[in-house]
């Protein structure tokens, strides 16, 4: 199982009780894992959430390997994350009008071109609902208390009591020796660690829809075209991805048993939001789908999108933060993890996969650390992890470029020049095995005054031989619009 890493799984209750507080606010990947991940390393847990339930709707993402590892230590959810992956999946793109460039080609055998074992792939494409309520029958199953409508407002810190806390919209305060704030790119915590308020507008968005496969009976043929790929000489259906690469946009495809879901980029129509919940219907993306794209899209995925049912295609609008090193408060006693602490594009295939590592590495710099030196392993956390992120969020628009403007000469000559990057320092990284190995030559350096850019007696866990620069997302924005390739900057990015 792909999943699985080196070292002997540590079940809960391998950890004595740390004694460490930890109030986690919001319930995405990111702050769910923490808490998963928190109790088994012995802190204690409670969870705050907005809404009145958690959001388990949604469609696919890419779950990178690295943040799967520490599955090997939650029996339960390596069986049922195994029994919701796409196995023996294949991959096809065309153009955006539909044409085929890239004929279906197993993930396995791409894998196997590219140097790589077949048997365990970078990451694999999930289903948001699938992966979300495995996360809650865990939480559930841990006993962890999760108290739902209660909007945060502010966030606040008591340097003199040693505690962090927050204040809710109905005026409660919750403290704890640490506060995770897990609640996305609008965290209020970003005023109290110092960082960019707030996060910027893109001016894209994703429409994004999955539904019952069998909406397309009505339409046999088109039925027929999205269905499960049959290899050749037969056999059992199995999943494809097919991905249609456009000027400045792209779309993605994928068809599991019973499911059909698509995604699309574009530019802001007007109807996005931020929200899982928040539904436009299939006229107004078939009326705004072929703006700015020299021909049409293709004819079979505009079917698609016509029998996509009602109330069913998410308007996702997509905000940015530029790179900041401050995550933490002055005081280490409320930290971001998330997309709280760094957003991602889509095309990074990252989102998902670096909130759970920010998720996995705390929790074991906290069990470290210890009570007593809770800022101390706030601080090392954010120092192992800033570097990393800042080149994950690079290598997403990196990869958006790739996808938006395709290089079709040479993407037919071989087609890894049409597919997102996905370099071995992202996926072989283990975030917990990493945190054991490095705390205490980060916390000594921390000590002597090394800034975090300087510090190159740590290991890296980012591209080998990179030093850090920093860039703002404006900079790059504005060499794409003057025709400038996005350069990634020293060190090995393969």
């Amino acid at each position: 199982m792909p999943y699985i890493t080196e070292g002997e799984p540590k079940p809960i209750g391998s950890y004595p009780d740390s004694g460490i507080d930890v109030l986690v606010v919001g319930t995405g990947l990111a702050g769910l894992t923490a808490a998963i991940e928190c109790r088994r390393k012995g802190h204690k847990v409670r969870i705050l959430e907005k809404c009145p339930d958690i959001n388990t709707q949604g469609d696919m993402y890419f779950m990178g390997l690295s943040a799967t590892k520490f599955f090997k230590h939650w029996p339960e959810m390596a069986k049922e994350y195994d029994e919701i992956s796409l196995h023996n999946s294949w991959l096809a793109t065309y153009k955006h009008d539909g044409e085929l460039v890239i004929p279906p080609l197993k993930v396995a055998e791409r894998l196997r071109e590219a140097g790589l074992d077949p048997d365990t792939p970078p990451g694999l494409f999930q289903m948001r609902p699938l992966v979300y309520r495995m996360y809650i029958r865990q939480v559930g199953r841990l006993g962890i208390p999760i108290t739902f409508n209660k909007k945060v407002v502010d966030y606040w810190e008591d340097l003199q009591r040693g505690k962090g806390g927050v204040t809710t919209e109905d005026g409660e305060r919750h403290e704890a020796d640490v506060v995770i704030a897990a609640d996305g790119v609008g965290s209020k915590a970003q005023k109290l660690v110092g960082g960019q308020v707030r996060a910027m507008k893109s001016g894209r968005a994703m429409w994004r829809a999955a539904f019952d496969i069998r909406y397309l009976d009505q339409k046999p043929e088109l039925k027929k075209f999205f269905s499960m790929h049959i290899p050749e000489g037969g056999g059992k259906p199995e999943p494809i991805v097919r991905t249609w690469l456009g000027p400045g946009t792209y779309a993605m495809q994928l068809t599991r048993p019973d499911t059909v879901i698509w995604i699309m980029n574009h530019d802001v129509t007007g109807s996005e939001k931020e929200s899982w919940t928040h539904t436009v219907e299939s006229d107004e993306v078939l009326r705004n789908m072929d703006n700015k794209v020299p021909k049409p899209w293709a004819p079979e995925l505009k079917e698609l999108i016509k029998l996509t049912p009602s109330k069913t295609i998410i308007n996702f609008e997509l905000f940015w933060r530029n790179p900041q090193p401050k995550w933490a408060s002055q005081g280490g006693r409320v930290i971001n993890i998330g997309d709280a602490a760094h957003s991602f594009l889509p095309a990074s295939g990252n989102g998902a996969t670096q909130a759970i590592e920010d998720a996995v590495s705390l929790a074991a710099c906290l069990q470290i650390g210890g009570k007593d030196n809770v800022p101390q392993s706030v601080r090392a956390h954010v120092r192992m992890r800033f570097i990393r992120n800042a080149c994950a969020q690079k290598l997403g628009f990196f990869n958006a470029e790739l996808l938006q403007d395709t290089d079709w000469k040479n993407a037919k000559v071989d087609y890894r020049n049409a597919q997102p990057r996905m370099p071995k320092w992202v996926w072989q990284h283990d975030p917990e095995k990493y945190a054991y190995e490095v705390y205490d030559q980060v916390v000594l350096n921390m000590k002597r005054g090394i800034p975090f850019d300087k510090d190159f007696e740590v290991p890296p866990n980012y591209p080998p031989g990179y030093k850090y620069e920093p860039w703002k997302i404006e900079d790059i924005m504005e060499a794409l619009r003057a025709g400038k390739k996005i350069e990634l900057g020293a060190g090995d990015w393969s």
